[in-house]
Parts: C-alpha cells; structure tokens; sequence
C-alpha cells in the first residue's frame, strides 16, 4: 500500500489529457503579459508603447521589494500598457505587444559560460530571479526569495510531482518528454542546497512517469521516488512533507521551519532553463481540458497568449459553455472574458459546459463528511456556521486562518455548500480587522 495522509478522497480523476503530448500552441497574433504573475509587489513597466521588444526582454521590474521581472514572449512592438480586471475583482496592469511572428531572441538568452560546478548558491538565485521565475504550480511565490530563505536551514529537497487536481496532466507529460531537463534542475537545486538526493513525490497513477525519471537517473542517487497513493489534496505541501517525513507544519510556519524545501515540477525545469540556458519563464505547460474540448491537450504556451488561441487551437467548444476555470475545478479560479491571458501560474484552462444551477442553499444537515475529510483536521461545519453569523472571533479560534480551501468539504457535501467561500469571506474580514 503506498503512503499517504490522513482526510481527502479519492476523485475521478479525468486525466482525459494524460496520453496527449505536449504541442506548441499556433503562436498568438498578439500577447498580454501581465506585471502581477507571482505573489508580492507589481512589476513596473520599463517599455513603453511603441517600443520594439525581443524575445525574452525584460519589460517589467520590481526594484526593492519581494516579486519577479516579467518578459517578452514574443518579439514584436508595444502596442498598449493597460489595467484590466482579474477574477478576484482586483486590478492588474498588463502590456499588450503585437507579435512581429520572428522570435527574435534578446541577446542575454545563452548558454551558461562556466561549468556547472562553479556556481555558487547565490550565483543560482541571481540567474533564477532574472530569469522571473515564480512557483508554477499555482502559488506563484518568488522561487529565488524560496531558495535564499531556506539557503542553511534545509535538509530535504521535495519536488512536486503529485498532480492531484482532476483533469491536470501538464506535469505529467513534461515528465515524461522533458526528464533529462527535469533533471537537470533537481541537480542545480541539491547543488545549491548542499544536498545528495532529492525526494520525488508522485501519485500511483504517473507510475510511467516515476519510471522515466528512475531510468533517466540511473545508479546516480539523485532521486528517491515515493510514490503516494492517489488521493487529493495529496499536492498540498504540508501533506507531502507529512506523509514523507512525518513531521507537522505549524499554523503559520514554512517548509525550512522543519527542515524541507519543495518545488513544483515544471518550477524545477523553469530552473535548469534559468541557470544552464539564461532562458526567462516566458512560456509554460497548459492543459486544455473539460466538458466542452473535445480533445484535450497539453500546449506549451507563450505567457500573455488569451484564453480563446488556447480554445480555437483545441477545435472551439463542442457545446455551450457555462464555466471557464483557471488552473483546477478543486482550486482554480471561475474566469467569465476569453481574452484574459495565460500567466505563469496557468496550469490548465479547463471548460464545462452550462448547466442549471440551484438558487437556494439547503440546510447544513450535520453529517460530519466534512469534518472525515478536512486534510487540516478542522470542522468545516462550524466554521461555516461562525462565518453566517459574523462571529469572526470564533471562526478564527477555531482554525479558519489554516483553511488551504483545496474544497474538499464542499466537494463532499451532500447539500453542497459553498462552504469554501465562506471561509474566504471569513479570512479576507479577518485580514481586514
């Protein structure tokens, strides 16, 4: 029996994607990127419109303050430096550049000019944050502020390859088309962090995908494979670090708090990229799954291409669609305007079709489901309940703040509940108190 944690379930996966290979998608007569793609301050603009641009050019920076440069997937010329709307209700700034369809590449993309085992820690984290790169697996946290913070602290390097969400196969398939790429960035990070082996964590249905990466490394030692059994939400860095250490995450503590330091799969070939190539995180894996594509793919994208080149690419819709989700149906983000672009923390755009939907919300009947299958061990019931009355104290008393709103609770409720938004609401009163 493989490992795993205590709560969650296990879902129908839908990993309707999980045999189709990764295809660049028909490059996009324009892209919008945003400056807001990772947690932390707004990048600041450094084109302006009618500027000419390079592939892989920095147009965007945040100077003194915790966040990522952005770049160019396209060469081509600004057309627009514009705020739109995100589906949080909050505002972003994105800079629109038409695409001229040469690539021309921005002469620091190169290959790494000293060997491998020359560079020093900090050598990775300057060529990491040029590069822009941010957690890729829906976080969107700096990875050189992840890597410099738990520089000296860490004994274990985790990588992500878990993929728990329904319908998700991008890590999957860069897995098992890109291993020698994937690699080579697991390689980079133990370097960086005096470590030997890494800890590649992956579910029981990618064993094709542990077994690439095992011949792939050989008799190196590089990796030991845990694989865990199917369950979500198994990807939850807390739950990982459970079940392979042993050891709890403290309300409010990081990975390095107890010794570990994880990263997202495709974070880690954004590395090798980042530090073997100079190579900038301007495109990513995309899985264009759900009810309405009828064949779903994995794309490798250009960031800033809109959600309708990914739909029309995959042949349009097969029916009408009701609900456009970014990222996973467990986790990700309802989006209402097709042409809103593809961020680095896109993992797949998902769409199903419209149905009718309930007015009235039943009555909590107390059966507790919730409660068996909270990974974080809260009561999701009670909680809802302080949330209705605005007894924030309460709620906060009893967990809502440790609240990973992965959906479980709602997912299992038989009067289903939005229950997880009310724990938004609940977290984001609290924050402003």
């Amino acid at each position: 029996m493989y490992r795993t944690f205590k709560g969650g379930f296990h879902m129908h996966g839908h990993k309707d994607a999980a045999s189709s290979p990764i295809r660049p998608i028909t490059p996009p007569k324009s892209v919008s990127i945003s400056l807001s793609q990772h947690i932390g301050k707004p990048a600041e603009p450094t084109v302006a419109v009618g500027d000419t641009v390079l592939r892989g050019q920095v147009i965007g920076r945040v100077e003194n303050a915790l966040g990522c440069p952005v770049h160019a997937s396209v060469s081509g010329k600004v057309t627009a430096i514009e705020n739109a709307v995100a589906a949080n209700g909050q505002a972003f700034g994105r800079i629109v550049i038409e695409n001229d369809f040469q690539n021309t590449p921005d002469p620091s993309i190169a290959d790494l000019d000293k060997p491998l085992k020359e560079l020093t820690a900090e050598d990775v984290v300057e060529l990491v944050k040029q590069a822009g790169i941010s957690g890729m697996g829906g976080a969107g946290f700096p990875t050189y502020a992840k890597i410099s913070s738990a520089l000296g602290k860490v004994d274990r390097l985790i990588v992500n390859c878990v993929e728990c969400e329904p319908y998700i196969t991008a890590n999957h398939r860069l897995l098992l088309e890109n291993t020698e790429e994937f690699l080579g960035g697991v390689k980079i990070l133990l370097k960086t962090f005096g470590l030997r082996t890494a800890t590649i964590a992956i579910e029981d249905n990618k064993l094709d995908a542990a077994d690439a990466i095992a011949d792939a490394a050989g008799d190196s030692g590089v990796v030991d494979i845990c694989v865990l059994q199917t369950k979500y939400p198994q990807g939850d860095e807390r739950q990982i670090i459970r079940v392979i250490t042993g050891k709890e995450m403290p309300a409010g503590s990081l990975p390095s708090d107890v010794g570990c330091v994880v990263f997202n799969a495709e974070t880690v070939r954004a590395v090798f990229n980042a530090v073997a190539h100079r190579l900038p995180l301007i495109e990513r894996v995309v899985t264009v799954s759900g009810g309405c594509i009828k064949e779903p793919a994995n794309l490798l994208v250009p960031i800033g291409t809109p959600y309708q080149d990914l739909l029309d690419f995959c042949g349009g819709p097969v029916c009408e669609i009701g609900e456009v989700i970014n990222g996973g149906p467990m986790m990700g983000a309802a989006h209402w305007d097709l042409s809103m672009p593809v961020t680095k923390t896109t993992s797949a755009l998902l769409f199903f079709p419209k149905k009718k939907k309930t007015v009235t919300e039943p009555a909590c009947i107390r059966c507790g489901r919730c409660v068996e299958v909270c990974p974080m061990h809260l009561m999701p019931n009670y909680l809802a309940s302080f949330a209705k009355a605005d007894d924030m104290e309460s709620a906060e008393r009893f967990g809502v703040k440790t609240c990973m709103e992965c959906g479980t609770c709602a997912y299992v409720c038989p009067a289903k509940i939005q229950l997880v938004q009310y724990f938004r609401m609940a977290k984001a009163k609290l924050r402003k108190k």
